[in-house]
């Protein structure tokens, strides 16, 4: 039953893509046409037209099989995971500003979402889930003359959390019960340049995490782990796009690299393959060097 639930939400999600009929059918028969009050009438082919500002961030998938090299760590005695699960994401932004200093900068609100599934496990159970807040304003630049062609700066601020309580004030009766805080989090600033040359977009970001009590921080070394800076390649060859992204910190050697390619199937749905190794693919393993290879379908690149 869970396959065939993931078969269908996969099918749902590349027909709902599917612009040859962009208004509901259930609405298309309304008439508004004849409707006085101009107010009402734009409020109306605002709903029906089924847009309400949000655009997508990161790339949006569904990944229904991943293959890792090792079999992930549980934190709690019932779960046992294998290398094998699903792999969801949803990453959206909103425009809420332009042009505030007469810079044609832009301000966005974004939210991703990534899920980490156990399809596979006898009760499926959802190993990890990662939840990123983010606000942000990019500014354009109009670089002509050096070899560089900078096209944006982005500055930012975020949140990232796996939305687990604490457990380190726990008290167990088995000793060999306690597998380790599952809490996961952390608060950080960061900036990025965009280059362009002709199909090859280069990002550039440089992050910093913001400073946390000894008492309520989580995971104090993460830093050594995912590192403060990365760098992102992203090119397009016909209908194919790849891109390549690495980062980590030069002081631990520390942090990891990941590829995908995806290819448009349908309308806005591609097929999508994805390459990681390193540290840090989810918060919970932010300290288990992982290499998985995933395949699927996005709904965004």
């Amino acid at each position: 039953m869970k396959y065939l639930f993931l078969l269908w939400l996969i099918n749902a999600a590349i027909f709902a893509n599917d612009t040859t009929n962009e208004i509901d059918s259930d609405l298309s028969t309304l008439e508004i046409e004849k409707i006085q009050n101009k107010e009402s009438k734009n409020s109306m082919n605002h709903w029906l037209s089924g847009t309400f500002g949000l655009q997508p961030y990161k790339a949006n998938y569904i990944l229904p099989y991943g293959y890792s090299n090792q079999l992930y760590k549980s934190y709690t005695p019932t779960d046992k995971y294998k290398s094998a699960e699903a792999e969801l994401q949803v990453s959206l932004k909103l425009n809420v500003g332009n042009n505030l200093f007469g810079l044609n900068e832009s301000y966005y609100l974004s939210y991703s979402h990534i899920a980490f599934w156990q399809i596979y496990s006898e009760s499926s159970p959802f190993r990890e889930t990662n939840y990123n807040p983010d606000g942000f304003v990019i500014f354009p630049i109009y670089d002509e003359k050096s070899g560089f062609n900078l096209r944006s700066i982005k500055f930012a601020v975020a949140h990232k959390s796996n939305g687990q309580g604490s457990n380190r004030e726990v008290t167990y009766a088995k000793p060999e019960d306690n597998l380790g805080n599952r809490s996961r989090s952390i608060n950080y600033i960061y900036t990025t340049l965009r280059l362009q040359q002709s199909t090859l977009i280069t990002d550039l970001t440089l992050m910093s995490r913001l400073s946390e009590s000894e008492k309520t921080d989580d995971n104090p070394d993460i830093m050594d782990y995912q590192g403060n800076t990365e760098l992102k390649l992203s090119y397009f060859a016909g209908k194919q796009m790849y891109t390549l992204m690495g980062r980590g910190s030069f002081s631990t050697g520390r942090g990891a690299v990941e590829g995908t390619y995806s290819y448009p199937l349908l309308n806005d749905a591609f097929l999508y393959f994805k390459v990681f190794s390193g540290y840090g693919e989810s918060l919970i393993d932010y300290n288990n060097e992982i290499t998985k290879c995933s395949l699927g379908f996005s709904f965004s690149r």
